[in-house]
């Protein structure tokens, strides 16, 4: 069902700044980073082995869940994402075993993926993102 982390969701208050202090830490840069103005979001993704850290910075104060997380707890660790395979066919399956969803459906993700998200009362509280991917960005 599982087949790897994909990657880990931190959320920034600015971007720019977070890579300059990634890179000044760790020696990393961004393989890629992308605006996504429908969610109100810049992000960029940072190779670390065979995992990505995922870093979310809202673009307009208060405006979707992004800029919500970051007004109510600040910058940080927001989520857990898994690679998987058939995105809508596992959702269905998980569905009819009666796991609470945050998306029944899959939705447009980073890059061409679907992406879904699991009600975190069902995972200890922890957000958790499935992910289907085509190809490698």
């Amino acid at each position: 069902m599982l087949k790897q982390i994909d990657h880990i969701g931190i959320v920034v208050s600015n971007l720019s700044e977070a890579l300059k202090n990634y890179e000044r830490l760790f020696r990393v840069k961004p393989k890629y980073t992308e605006t996504l103005d429908a969610l109100s979001l810049r992000i960029a993704f940072v190779p670390v082995g065979e995992v990505m850290l995922e870093l979310l910075e809202p673009l307009t104060p208060g405006k979707g869940r992004i800029a919500e997380f970051l007004e109510k707890h600040g910058e940080g660790l927001h989520h857990i994402a898994y690679r998987v395979d058939n995105l809508e066919a596992l959702l269905a399956e998980m569905k009819r075993g009666g796991v609470r969803l945050r998306d029944e459906k899959p939705r447009p993700g980073s890059h061409g993926s679907k992406i879904a998200f699991i009600d975190q009362e069902e995972t200890g509280h922890v957000l958790t993102e499935l992910v289907e991917k085509h190809g490698e960005p």
